[in-house]
């Protein structure tokens, strides 16, 4: 079903012009890695704060006020121009191993930030200006931090085709992983 709806997608018109062009691609893909280092680099500075780590004599309330607003335009924009990458070249992208490795981690970045906005920055009064904050600020930024290095180098693999579909065979595992639609031998 995602196969044909990414089948479709590269259809498109304005899929096709978008990877064809000779400035748009290029123009994304370096607006999109820009982005990242202003996403991450706040995102960095915040978990190394957490971890006790960076910036011990500033409270964790203050990096987040001044960081969160970079950090919150970083993303978004990084979002748009990584799913008008993924549109400019969609089935090859959906069936990319990395792209895929990538998603779950993004995923599971955002459930991490949840749980720390939601739940352990809730007490954060109480620990602000400690050296070391909790536990869980701590496990938070470290499992931020890991996550982060996952998708980056994820997103970067993404431009290889050691996996692609069409580059059989390879081993069953890897078929599954990348969700490749593979023909039947007829006899």
């Amino acid at each position: 079903m995602l196969h044909l709806l990414a089948v479709w997608l590269g259809d498109r018109p304005w899929s096709v012009a978008l990877h064809e062009s000779r400035y748009a691609y290029s123009i994304l893909e370096s607006v999109h890695v820009w982005t990242l280092c202003i996403f991450l680099g706040m995102a960095i500075l915040l978990d190394l704060r957490l971890l006790g780590w960076v910036l011990t004599d500033v409270p964790v309330s203050s990096i987040i006020r001044r960081l969160l607003p970079w950090s919150v335009v970083g993303f978004v924009i990084m979002v748009i121009t990584g799913l008008l990458l993924a549109f400019a070249i969609p089935v090859r992208t959906y069936h990319s191993v990395f792209f895929r490795a990538k998603l779950i981690m993004l995923v599971l970045a955002g459930l991490n930030a949840w749980y720390f906005h939601s739940r352990t920055q809730s007490g954060m009064s109480a620990w602000d200006t400690n050296y070391f904050p909790p536990r869980a600020a701590r496990a938070a930024g470290a499992i931020s931090l890991a996550l982060w290095l996952g998708i980056v180098v994820a997103g970067r693999m993404i431009a290889y085709n050691w996996f692609d579909c069409d580059r059989q065979p390879q081993p069953s595992v890897v078929n599954w992983a990348a969700g490749c639609v593979l023909e039947e031998p007829t006899e």
